[in-house]
C-alpha cells in the first residue's frame, strides 16, 4: 500500500510542466536552496571567519579542484550537449535510441569522474600547495589537503545526479530536478551542526569532528542529491544498463559536442582558481571574504538567469527540432527580456543594500565582503543574461562559439585580476575584473546572435523597451539610495531581526518605484501586475461599500 502511494506521489510530481510553471518551481527551489545556503554560510562564518580564519580559508580552498573537475567534466556542459540530442530522438519517436543515449552518457560520466576523484585524492598535496592555496600557512595547507581528499568523491557522485537530472529536464519534469540542489545544502548543514561534533557509532568514535566535519557533510549532501535525482526518473521509462552504446549516433554526437562546452566551463573555472590563488595571498580571511561575495552575487543569478533559462531551454530545442525558426526567436526574445527586466532592479537594490545582504551571512556584517560585493553587481546583471544568451547557441547544438568567446573574455578577466592585484586593489580588484569580463562577454554573444539572425532577432522597438527599463532602473536606484539613508545600517544591527525589516522595507519600496516607473514608461511586463492591482482594488471597494450600507 505504501509502495503504491509512493509511486502515485512520484507520478504526480513527474508530470510535464509548462514553461511558466517550470520557471516558478525552479525559481522557488532556487530560492529555497539560496536560503539554505545563507543559513549554511551564516553558521560557518559565525563559527570560523573571526575565530578561525585559517580553517575557513582552508575549507574554501579545498572545494576548488573537486568543483573544477565537476564543472569541466559534467555540470552545464552535459546538460546543454545532452538535452538537444536527447529531445531530437524523442521528437522523432526514437525512444530506444534516446534511452540508450542516456544510459551510455551516465556510464561514461561515472567512469571518467571516478578516475578524476581518485587522481584528486592522490595529488591533493601539490594541488593545494602550488595551485589553489600557495598563500596559506602550513596548518591551513595540511587542513586543506585533508579536506580536499574527503571532498574529492563529489565529482563522481554529482555527475551521476547531473545525468539523471538532465533526463528529467529534457522531458520537462522539474520537481525532483529542482529539489536536488536543496538536498545538497541540507547535507552540508548536517555536517556543520552534527558532524563537527564527531561521529560515534555503537560506542566507537569513527570521527573526531571539528571543521573536517563540514567536509564530511559536503559528501553527505552529494549522496542525498543522487538519491533525490534517482527518485525523479521513476516512471519516465529510463531503462538503465551497465553498458555504453558506442554505436549510438546520438551518443557520438554528444561526445563530439562535450569537449567545446567542457573547455568553456573549464575556462570559467580557471578564472575561479586564479582568484582563489590570488586571494589566498591577501591575508587570512581574504580568500573566504572574496568567495562569500561571489556566492552572494551568484544567488540572484541562479534565481533569475539560471531558473528562467533552464525552464525555457527545452522549448527552444523543441522549436528548432520542429524547424520553426520564428517561434524559436520569439521564445528567446521573451526570455531575455524577462531576465533583463528582473535582473536590472535586483542589481541596483543589491548594490545599495549590500551591507544588509552581507549581514544575513554574518552577524553585524563585514565591510570587506560588502565592498567586494559592490564591485560585482554589474556581473549579477551580465551573468543572468549570459545564461540565456549562451543557450541561444546551445539550442542549435553550437558549443564552439560560446567557447571561443569565453577564451577571449576569461583571458581578459584573468589579466585584469592580476593587474588589479599588482596595483593594490585587493579583493575588490578581483570583483571589478569579474564585472568587466561578464559585460564584455554578453555584448559579444548578443552581437553574434543578432548577425546570425540577419538582424531579425532584435529590432529598434525591442531595444527601446530595454532602454525604458534602464530609465526605470535609474529611478529605482535613486529610491533605493534614499531608503538606505532613511533606514541606515547601524553598528547595533547585529542580528537578522534588526537588519531584515530594514532590508525588506528598502526592497519593497524600491520595487514599487520600479513598477510605477515601468507603468508610466509603458513597459508591457508591468501589465499583469496592474491587472492584479485593479482586481484587488475592485474587491476592496465592494467590501467597503458593503460595510457602508
Amino acid at each position: 500500500m505504501r509502495k503504491l502511494r509512493f509511486k502515485s506521489v512520484v507520478a504526480m510530481a513527474n508530470q510535464k510542466l509548462s514553461i511558466k510553471s517550470a520557471s516558478i518551481i525552479l525559481a522557488s527551489s532556487t530560492l529555497l536552496s539560496a536560503l539554505l545556503g545563507i543559513f549554511r554560510d551564516r553558521l560557518l562564518n559565525s563559527y570560523y571567519l573571526d575565530t578561525y580564519p585559517t580553517g575557513i580559508d582552508a575549507y574554501t580552498a579545498a572545494f576548488t579542484i573537486p568543483d573544477f573537475m565537476f564543472f569541466i567534466l559534467t555540470s552545464g556542459a552535459l546538460a546543454v550537449s545532452f538535452i538537444p540530442v536527447f529531445n531530437q530522438r524523442l521528437m522523432t519517436g526514437n525512444k530506444k535510441s534516446a534511452w540508450e543515449l542516456s544510459t551510455s552518457v551516465l556510464n561514461i560520466m561515472a567512469i571518467v569522474t571516478f578516475v578524476a576523484s581518485v587522481l584528486i585524492m592522490i595529488f591533493a598535496d601539490p594541488l593545494v600547495r602550488y595551485v589553489v592555496g600557495p598563500g596559506l600557512d602550513e596548518p591551513g595547507t595540511i587542513l586543506a589537503i585533508n579536506m580536499m581528499r574527503v571532498i574529492a568523491i563529489n565529482p563522481f557522485l554529482m555527475s551521476i545526479a547531473t545525468v539523471l537530472s538532465s533526463v528529467q529536464q529534457a522531458v520537462g519534469r522539474f520537481v525532483f530536478y529542482a529539489l536536488a540542489p536543496a538536498m545538497y545544502n541540507i547535507g552540508i548543514l548536517v555536517g556543520i551542526m552534527v558532524f563537527t561534533n564527531g561521529i560515534n557509532i555503537f560506542g566507537v568514535q569513527i570521527f573526531d569532528g571539528g571543521i573536517m566535519g563540514v567536509a564530511v557533510g559536503v559528501v553527505f549532501g552529494a549522496i542525498l542529491q543522487v538519491l533525490v535525482s534517482l527518485v525523479g526518473v521513476f516512471g519516465l521509462g529510463f531503462d538503465y544498463e551497465f553498458k555504453i552504446y558506442w554505436k549510438n549516433r546520438g551518443f557520438r554526437d554528444v561526445i563530439k559536442m562535450l569537449p567545446a562546452r567542457s573547455m568553456d566551463q573549464g575556462l570559467d573555472y580557471v578564472n575561479t582558481i586564479v582568484n582563489t590563488n590570488l586571494s589566498s595571498r591577501m591575508g587570512a580571511g581574504a580568500l573566504r571574504s572574496f568567495q562569500q561575495a561571489t556566492n552572494l552575487h551568484q544567488m540572484p543569478i541562479n534565481l533569475i538567469g539560471v531558473a528562467i533559462s533552464t525552464a525555457v531551454f527545452p522549448q527552444m530545442t523543441e522549436d528548432l527540432g520542429a524547424g520553426d525558426e520564428d517561434k524559436y526567436n520569439e521564445t528567446f526574445r521573451k526570455a531575455i527580456r524577462m531576465i533583463i527586466w528582473i535582473s536590472l532592479p535586483v542589481s541596483v537594490i543589491a548594490f545599495f543594500g549590500r551591507g544588509y545582504v552581507v549581514s544575513f551571512i554574518k552577524n553585524g556584517g563585514d565591510p570587506l565582503i560588502a565592498s567586494v560585493l559592490g564591485t560585482m553587481v554589474l556581473a549579477v546583471f551580465a551573468r543572468s543574461v549570459f545564461h540565456i544568451a549562451s543557450r541561444g547557441f546551445y539550442a542549435r547544438q553550437d558549443t564552439k562559439t560560446p567557447f571561443v568567446v569565453s577564451v577571449v573574455t576569461v583571458g581578459l578577466t584573468i589579466l585584469l585580476a592580476v593587474l588589479f592585484t599588482m596595483w593594490g586593489y585587493g579583493p575588490e580588484g578581483l570583483g571589478y575584473s569579474q564585472s568587466i569580463g561578464a559585460m564584455v562577454e554578453i555584448v559579444i554573444l548578443l552581437v553574434i546572435l543578432q548577425k546570425r539572425a540577419e538582424g531579425k532577432l532584435f529590432n529598434r522597438e525591442y531595444w527601446r523597451g530595454i532602454g525604458r527599463m534602464g530609465v526605470a532602473t535609474v529611478i529605482t536606484g535613486c529610491v533605493a539610495y534614499s531608503m538606505t539613508k532613511f533606514f541606515p545600517l547601524m553598528q547595533t544591527d547585529d542580528s537578522l531581526f534588526a537588519t531584515m525589516p530594514k532590508f525588506v522595507m528598502i526592497t519593497v519600496v524600491s520595487t514599487v518605484a520600479y513598477m510605477v516607473a515601468g507603468y508610466f514608461l509603458n513597459l508591457e511586463e508591468v501589465e499583469p501586475f496592474v491587472g492584479m492591482a485593479k482586481k484587488v482594488g475592485e474587491k476592496v471597494k465592494k467590501v467597503l461599500f458593503r460595510n457602508v450600507r
